[in-house]
């Protein structure tokens, strides 16, 4: 099916590409056309500037020779003759005393159209140079103007079909994570049956109790999932504390070499947030960071409290972050390690930007010293 669609937008692109051409070649031509009826319409005029020399002398002025001098009412010409002297026509706001002026146009119209050289009894006794008129001049534009109208219409076609195929794939994320929600509930119910049962079993209360933290993680896992593709609900929540409790849940399934440090200037921080999805987006940095320093190094969390924002902040010493790399590792399947679908940063920046209405971003990074990676939530 791809295949035939890949073909059916090859031939439309190359249909259009000829049409194109065609269009272009045909207004190639119709310019050259013109082009070369203002030539002859020029030299019939010079041959009316003859016409009325010789009758000047003979002091007989045919009408016909006037009324072809008088029609050219829209083609620029300055005349010189033998002597040096000049005039012109249709030409405004030009001072005949201004050589400098004069000496421009003429060298202008000369690159435009050859000049005419008008003789009389074998002898050039005027030359004429001649411009482009006005409808000449602006049909110089049309292939641009067609070109730019062209631009854009292939432009509209490529953001509808990038929009409707990132919609496409939107839905397809957003079927797979609520599958995965549905599919994760079946043994989640399982296993709660099974914790019950282990309860009667005189077995290790601890180990109960860590069972349960990490069914009640699937819990949240699985409700996180389900709410992909669906506008999440805020609540007014306590940023440090909500932020504490993703660290302290991390920490006690990292290695031991991996150490988490939180600061914070204020406990008493309060933004709208969702909290599933912004645990989500703790743990997927968190994660990060764990990858960048290759299991064994330290991971600062700091939360700063700003005029109308509050600012997370999370650096590590790691391997770093390439500048041209700061805005591409949050793109969809981006991703620097052997394994990974890079979807973790780019789900982060969705939640972060589209439901929560904040930013994230690499604030800072340098090679083998440290990364930090900044969220901005708008406090209230």
């Amino acid at each position: 099916m791809n295949k035939k669609n890949n073909i059916s937008n090859w031939v439309l692109v190359s249909l259009s590409l000829v049409i194109i051409t065609i269009i272009l070649w045909n207004t190639f031509l119709f310019f050259q056309k013109f082009k070369t009826e203002e030539r002859a319409k020029m030299e019939i005029w010079s041959l009316a500037q003859i016409e009325l020399t010789k009758s000047l002398e003979d002091d007989n002025i045919s009408n016909l020779t006037l009324e072809v001098l008088r029609n050219n009412s829209t083609t620029p010409m300055i005349k010189v003759n033998k002597n040096g002297e000049i005039e012109f026509n249709n030409i405004n706001n030009l001072n005949p005393k201004d050589s400098i002026k004069i000496g421009k146009l003429i060298r202008k119209f000369k690159s435009e159209n050859k000049p005419i050289e008008i003789s009389y009894d074998n002898k050039i006794i005027e030359t004429l140079y001649y411009g482009n008129s006005d409808v000449i001049n602006k049909l110089k534009y049309y292939p641009l103007a067609l070109i730019l109208i062209i631009l854009l219409f292939i432009s509209l076609i490529y953001f509808y079909y990038k929009s409707s195929k990132s919609a496409t794939l939107n839905m397809l994320w957003t079927g797979m994570a609520k599958e995965t929600a549905h599919q994760i509930g079946t043994p989640l119910t399982s296993l709660m049956g099974w914790v019950e049962i282990l309860k009667n079993k005189n077995i290790d209360p601890n180990y109960i109790t860590e069972i349960n933290k990490d069914i009640d993680r699937l819990n949240i896992i699985s409700e996180r999932f389900n709410k992909i593709g669906s506008k999440p609900v805020l609540k007014k929540y306590n940023l440090s504390s909500l932020t504490k409790e993703s660290l302290d849940y991390l920490q006690t399934r990292l290695s031991s070499k991996v150490k988490i440090e939180f600061k914070s200037t204020d406990t008493n921080l309060n933004c709208l947030i969702n909290e599933q999805l912004y645990s989500w987006t703790i743990e997927n940095i968190i994660k990060n960071s764990v990858d960048a320093i290759k299991g064994d190094g330290n991971i600062i969390v700091s939360i700063v409290e700003q005029k109308t924002t509050l600012e997370v902040s999370v650096t590590d010493n790691g391997s770093g972050i390439n500048k041209n790399e700061f805005k591409k590792i949050f793109n969809p399947g981006y991703t620097s390690k052997k394994r990974g679908w890079g979807l973790g940063l780019s789900l982060s920046k969705r939640i972060i930007e589209d439901y929560h209405n904040g930013k994230i971003f690499v604030k800072y990074s340098e090679k083998n010293v440290k990364t930090i990676i900044q969220i901005e939530l708008n406090k209230i």
